[in-house]
């Protein structure tokens, strides 16, 4: 009798103990579910070679879904923008050839027509060497792009001018130089003659405006320009594809068409010139020096009575001022 209580009570432990672990299980389950969906990651599987997905909702939303919609890799690929699309392409391809996985960061624009950042995570599955499967998750980083693209504006473009700033100019000039971009060009260097009776006689706010409405002309007068700077005060610079020394005499001669204007109204109407110094990026030049050559023939133009294009090549550096 004890014997068979005993057994009774033991047996209700362990259907009692099963049903804790099992409620512990859901509600951890549960608490896991809650936190991808706050977190906005969900997970996704692909098995292959049929190419079915299977998606946690999470993901559905991401992507703007009804979770109830069915799912064609085809139509969800074409959601991916294209630079996007070509990159998921060349990663799956290589995870499925003999990679282990990938992580990429891609743009969509999702059932809905928003544009959003996912970044994907993939690892595969193998049987005897043959990827069957690929499965990971799928998070929405938007708001990290979005940051970070704030940040990389601020560090890149002049607040006033919407120019170039000079952190990005130091950067495409080394670039230039490293190779990354095999085009020729030449450099001009600028300074804005007059500005200084701007800002002491119209004020400070009229100079900023001054300053932004030089950079509009500089961006009309040189549209083929691959980067117009404002390096600092009334000081900008341009990097302009170009092979010849006549080619960079025409956009400096431009340059100094488009800075000729007055500013002001009435009595206080100032009018602005340009000086303008030029040089050909000789690669076999240090950049430091070509920018030394560039900024000597800005400053014989200023020298000389301002208002005009100097071209480096044309004076001898070594007896510059």
């Amino acid at each position: 009798m004890y014997s068979e209580l005993i057994a009774r009570g033991t047996t209700g432990d362990i259907a009692a103990g099963a049903a804790t672990s099992l409620e512990q299980f859901h509600r951890i389950q549960d608490l896991f579910d809650k936190t991808f969906r706050v977190s906005r990651v969900g997970i996704w599987v692909c098995t292959l070679p049929d190419e079915k997905l299977t998606w946690t909702d999470t993901v559905f939303d991401l992507f703007d879904l009804d979770p109830q919609s069915p799912l064609r890799r085809s139509d969800i690929v074409a959601l991916y923008t294209p630079g996007s699309r070509e990159a998921l392409g060349k990663l799956r391809s290589a995870a499925i050839a003999d990679g282990q996985g990938f992580t990429l960061d891609a743009e969509i624009v999702t059932g809905k027509g928003r544009t959003r950042w996912i970044r994907i995570t993939a690892i595969v599955e193998r049987v005897d060497g043959i990827a069957t499967r690929l499965f990971g998750m799928k998070q929405d980083i938007t708001a990290e792009k979005m940051m970070f693209e704030q940040v990389r504006y601020a560090a890149e473009v002049d607040p006033l001018t919407e120019l170039a700033s000079r952190a990005k100019f130091d950067s495409v000039f080394s670039d230039i130089y490293a190779g990354r971009d095999p085009l020729s060009y030449g450099l001009l260097l600028i300074d804005l003659d007059g500005f200084k009776a701007v800002n002491d006689r119209l004020g400070h706010q009229a100079g900023d405006q001054c300053l932004a409405m030089a950079g509009q002309r500089l961006l009309k007068a040189l549209p083929q320009a691959r980067l117009i700077a404002r390096l600092g005060g009334d000081e900008f610079a341009v990097l302009y594809p170009c092979e010849t020394t006549e080619a960079l005499r025409g956009a400096g001669h431009r340059i100094v068409e488009a800075l000729e204007y007055w500013w002001g109204r009435g009595s206080d109407k100032l009018k602005l010139t340009a000086s303008v110094g030029a040089a050909l990026i000789d690669r076999d030049i240090a950049a430091k020096d070509v920018f030394s050559q560039a900024d000597k023939a800005l400053y014989r133009v200023k020298a000389e009575g301002k208002g005009g294009l100097q071209m480096a090549s044309e004076i001898d550096i070594t007896n510059a001022a």
